[in-house]
């Protein structure tokens, strides 16, 4: 992803041309290091969102509305009191700087007209919010940096604002083709990108190797070996062309989020699509990976549970195999055992072996059979068939609780897909519950707990009009087969992987081929496999379908079907999630 001073600059370009003029009507601080601003706006309300984020730093206009906590922070309830009902009237950057300054027409305790300032820090490590007065003096920051921590800069309320160190590099815009070439010549780094890095400001190395590409044919490209002049020609073209008239770009991943942006085509990848704006494209690309992470922190707790008892499984198995094969030799035990029951004449009682002609063998060679001193000739055989008879139990025992182990792995392995799918916190409750009912977590102290609705199978529609449904997790798979649906809907699965079942509603009809088709695809998106191509799923009735006697929660058994072999359909599940958020907001 490539954040830099120059699509920074493109972002505040964006809000100017939405937000200035604008009031504030709302102030949400929804987690530690993430401030909104709802604006009230000529052309209807905004919501902007600044990210003083080490890891993801941003600043763009946003339609998700994440939860807020009960009680707000001390740092918004400072903005609420100094800003509320504020007028945006300027917008700055400092040059080459990932920094804005927002200028807002406020009044003070007494009620005189003032200008406040919002300043949005946005360097790394360094990220920080500051709120100022007309002075240019501290009123409070998001993080408060000591004068211990930092001499330079430190962060206090009641301090002057110190601005961050200017950036020594040179301004893009301005630069000849000339200058180019001299910087091509000066001594310095041998990769082109790395020598545009070295000296020009604002820019990312994602969009220094995208320069190299288009000058040079090559990322890693190297200055030696070639003239500076014609370089110096297409990097003057690349950036006079993109940084004068920056578009949103993006690099996707085969499920259609972003996984790289910049101002410029992102060609070093194979191939890239424009965005809609550059404010939709962060929201898109940071709302999608936010999730996850707030999911995937969530989920570690239960994640890390399963994981182990996934683990301890494939331990135990792996013991169990050994155990197993040892005992596809027994049938040696009982012939060893008659051999020395025609020989019992000859064995007297103290010996620890004795020699005697293998009659299951065809050329009678002589076996050594080991014995006990302590037993008697008569004990002796009898120990060979009872290990032979211990053997051939523990087979059977053994591959007992080897399906059993083999059942158990398979249910914790699905639990684990469906924690990677989850995406609310009412779906990770859920598999919670699941998990207490099988006994895998301890179940919630007996304090009464709020009553939590239960969360429905997720609806599609297909383009023929036929209900879709789609199990969310095993239990929800269980319930929607065995109660929800008619002995003559569809039932679909990813065939022989984890997944959700996936019901199609006929209402006593035969539905279209397309129909089916389209439920086939949701049941690859949700599964395993979803990121692949070309994934088999199997179609049949749902009277077809049975419960795996004493079985885990989601697992059946089925026996006539037929096969489809489809790609995982993501267009109906992104425009049904869509109108799922729309429902749930409104």
């Amino acid at each position: 992803m490539a954040f830099d001073a120059i699509f920074l600059s493109a972002v505040l370009d964006e809000i100017r041309g939405r937000a200035l003029g604008a009031r504030i009507d709302k102030i949400h601080q929804p987690s530690r290091d993430t401030l909104i601003l709802h604006l009230r706006c000529k052309e209807g309300r905004e919501k902007l969102l600044f990210a003083a984020n080490p890891t993801a730093p941003r600043l763009h206009f946003t339609q998700a509305s994440p939860e807020n906590p009960a009680e707000p922070p001390m740092f918004c309830m400072l903005l609420r009191k100094h800003l509320m009902g504020a007028k945006l009237v300027e917008i700055t950057q400092p040059p080459m700087e990932r920094a804005a300054s927002f200028i807002f027409d406020s009044t003070d305790e007494m009620g005189f007209p003032v200008q406040k300032t919002l300043v949005a820090e946005l360097m790394g490590r360094t990220c920080n919010l500051y709120l100022l007065s007309p002075e240019g003096r501290i009123l409070d920051c998001l993080r408060r940096v000591g004068l211990d921590e930092s001499a330079k800069r430190a962060a206090l309320p009641g301090l002057m604002y110190q601005a961050p160190e200017p950036v020594t590099k040179r301004e893009i815009p301005g630069l000849t083709q000339g200058d180019y070439a001299a910087i091509l010549r000066a001594p310095g780094a041998d990769l082109i990108s790395e020598r545009l890095m070295d000296n020009l400001g604002g820019l990312s190395p994602l969009v220094c190797r995208e320069a190299a590409l288009f000058a040079a044919g090559d990322t890693d490209a190297r200055i030696e070996g070639r003239d500076p002049d014609v370089l110096a020609e297409k990097l003057y073209l690349f950036f006079a062309e993109h940084v004068g008239h920056p578009a949103p770009y993006y690099y996707a991943q085969a499920d259609g989020t972003p996984k790289q942006f910049a101002f410029c085509p992102i060609r070093q990848y194979g191939s890239c699509e424009e965005g809609e704006s550059f404010s939709a494209l962060l929201d898109s690309y940071y709302t999608v990976r936010d999730r996850k992470d707030a999911m995937r922190q969530k989920s570690q707790a239960v994640r890390k549970t399963v994981t182990n008892l996934c683990q301890r499984i494939r331990r135990k198995l792996a013991i169990q195999e050994k155990e197993l094969t040892a005992t596809y030799d027994r049938e040696r035990l009982r012939q060893l055992g008659d051999i020395l029951t025609a020989n019992l004449y000859r064995v007297e009682k103290g010996q620890t072996s004795i020699s005697c002609e293998d009659f299951y063998d065809e050329e009678m060679k002589p076996v050594e059979i080991p014995l006990s001193p302590i037993l008697s000739p008569q004990q002796n055989a009898a120990k060979f068939y009872k290990d032979y008879t211990r053997m051939k139990n523990a087979e059977k025992e053994l591959t007992h609780q080897m399906n059993l182990g083999r059942e158990e792995l398979t249910y914790l392995e699905s639990v684990l897909e469906e924690l990677g799918r989850a995406d609310t916190e009412a779906e990770l409750e859920e598999i919670r519950q699941e998990l207490q009912s099988q006994g895998y977590l301890r179940q919630e102290s007996s304090r009464r707990q709020p009553k939590k609705g239960k969360l429905p199978p997720m609806r599609f529609e297909s383009t023929d009009g036929y209900p879709i449904y789609v199990g969310r997790n095993n239990r929800q798979n269980d319930e929607l087969t065995f109660k929800l649906a008619r002995k003559d809907d569809i039932w679909c699965h990813a065939s022989k992987v984890h997944g959700s079942h996936v019901i199609i509603s006929c209402g006593g009809t035969v539905p279209p081929d397309d129909t089916v088709t389209q439920a086939a695809q949701l049941a690859a998106y949700y599964s395993e496999t979803s990121g692949g191509q070309n994934i088999p799923v199997d179609v049949t009735q749902v009277r077809q379908v049975k419960r795996i006697p004493s079985g885990k929660p989601g697992m059946v058994i089925y026996h006539t079907y037929r096969t489809a072999i489809v790609n995982p359909y993501k267009d109906i599940v992104v425009d049904a999630l869509n109108a799922e958020k729309k429902n749930t907001e409104e």
